[in-house]
């Protein structure tokens, strides 16, 4: 038994000494390096960002209500998802409150209804974002009046495209067509006209 102690011990020892005994060099040897830990960084919202982002996007007020000239705006608004320039994308929405819609593009994101137009364009508006969109006939474009920028323009839904193709092409540079004079009365004509009826012959005799 003492033995078999004694067996143990000694390479125990000798385990130990191994693993303090200094490298080939007379250097101790090195510890393998750790890996670093990397560490990802979150990129944090921008202002705009977060003020978009926690906007709520629903109606203001429920007791405003549109009148039917705004109703019938509401009917001819195009919905959907409309490209645009520079490959952007807005959608237009029809909300569940009748002539209200949703529209945005990226972050922003508006409430907009029907307003009278002095020119007869489709107006939608979101009063308190100071938002435009703005309908016509072979386009749309989305503007921020508070910021003085548009957001997005050559949106078309696919009634504008066909629209569009109707229309001539209208080359400013171009003089407009000079309007043709009155034509002026011949002298014969002008003598006829300003001599009276021609006496009458005396009867024969």
């Amino acid at each position: 038994m003492k033995f078999l102690f004694a067996t143990l011990l000694i390479a125990g020892v000798a385990g130990t000494a191994a693993a303090q005994a200094p490298s080939a060099g007379g250097q101790p040897a090195a510890k393998k390096p750790t890996k670093p830990v990397s560490i990802k960084h979150v990129k944090a919202p921008t202002k705009r960002q977060a003020i978009e982002e926690t906007t709520p996007t629903e109606d203001y007020d429920p007791a405003d209500k549109l009148d039917d000239e705004q109703i019938a705006i509401a009917k001819r608004v195009y919905t959907g998802d409309l490209p645009c320039e520079l490959g952007e994308r807005v959608r237009v929405k029809a909300m569940k409150r009748e002539g209200y819609f949703f529209v945005a593009r990226g972050i922003y994101r508006y409430v907009m209804h029907p307003v009278e137009s002095r020119t007869g364009a489709i107006r939608l508006e979101d009063p308190q974002r100071g938002a435009v969109w703005l309908q016509l006939g072979n386009k749309s474009m989305l503007l921020n009046q508070k910021e003085g920028k548009r957001i997005a323009d050559d949106c078309q839904s696919p009634e504008q495209v066909a629209f569009a193709k109707t229309m001539k092409p209208v080359n400013l540079l171009e003089p407009a067509p000079a309007a043709k004079p009155a034509a002026a009365a011949t002298p014969a004509a002008a003598s006829t006209a300003g001599a009276g009826p021609a006496p009458a012959s005396p009867p024969a005799a």
